[in-house]
């Protein structure tokens, strides 16, 4: 672990905020400049710029470094996310009131979705047990609504990584996989009946307007307690429900005017930027 210049240890994650600190709105700085601002030493801070720049956080201009567009995006999926969980916790308050199950919003990060909010009784422990927990995309109902709607690169990768059986009931064959999706697209839900954990089933639905899906809205539940066709028309105008306030706060109207903006009038990349969550891991 590297040490700053008073000698206390530091963590990568420290040393990288550290470095993007530094940079103050339209500034360029060089390499010594940001390693004096920093109080790291040099060639730490030399490896971060380098790599900060390949993720596009960051961009280099001759020997100067300044914010990149990846920085932009970030800051609009952090105001997209606060405006998508601000619109979905007042439908899902009503959802869970309704229904008296465990209702989730999740996003796709990858091969998995995230949770972003859980509203519901804590005591079904079988169910992801907190906000920010992770499943994989491909056996939870909330997954397969938003691959439904994702483009064949990301449901490419998610067959890429492998159809694991997680229950008797999960789906490991890509040609069916591939046919339950396009039957989610056919019915508007997605069901989830005992694929990803014994006794637990959902049914799920996309937020989404006529482009790709932005997150998914999911009832679950003991499957011998659900009837899950039936909770689906609610769940579906959740859904929907949800998509439309976003859209009514977005920052551009729709072409013609009022309502919701379609999801060709958001900004370029912003869906994608939305739906995704960065791993630092990932890059480090």
């Amino acid at each position: 672990m590297t040490e700053g210049s008073d000698g206390t240890p530091v963590s990568m994650i420290e040393r990288v905020v550290r470095v993007l600190d530094t940079f103050d709105g339209a500034t360029r700085l060089s390499l010594a400049e940001v390693a004096q601002r920093s109080g790291l030493p040099r060639s730490s801070a030399h490896r971060i710029l380098d790599r900060l720049v390949a993720v596009r956080w960051l961009s280099r201009e001759g020997n100067d470094y300044r914010l990149g567009i990846r920085m932009l995006e970030l800051g609009s999926l952090a105001l997209r996310q606060d405006a998508l969980h601000d619109a979905a916790l007042p439908v899902m308050r009503r959802l869970h009131a309704a229904t008296r199950q465990v209702v989730h919003l999740a996003v796709l990060n990858r091969r998995e979705i995230v949770y972003l909010e859980k509203i519901g009784d804590p005591s079904h422990m079988d169910l992801p047990p907190r906000i920010g927990g992770r499943a994989p995309a491909y056996c939870t109902g909330a997954g397969k609504a938003i691959l439904a709607y994702s483009d064949e690169r990301t449901v490419q990768e998610v067959l890429d990584g492998g159809l694991r059986a997680r229950t008797r009931f999960t789906i490991t064959e890509r040609t069916r996989f591939l046919r339950e999706l396009r039957q989610v697209r056919e019915r508007g839900v997605a069901f989830d009946r005992e694929e990803s954990v014994p006794g637990i089933g959902c049914v799920a639905a996309a937020v989404r307007g006529p482009g790709k899906a932005v997150a998914a809205l999911s009832v679950c539940g003991p499957i011998r307690q659900l009837d899950l066709t039936r909770l689906a028309p609610a769940v579906q105008q959740s859904a929907l429900r949800i998509w439309r306030t976003v859209g009514r706060g977005a920052p551009r109207p729709g072409r013609n005017g009022g309502g919701p903006a379609a999801a060709g009038d958001w900004p370029a990349g912003m869906l994608d930027a939305w739906a995704t969550w960065p791993r630092l891991t990932d890059w480090f």
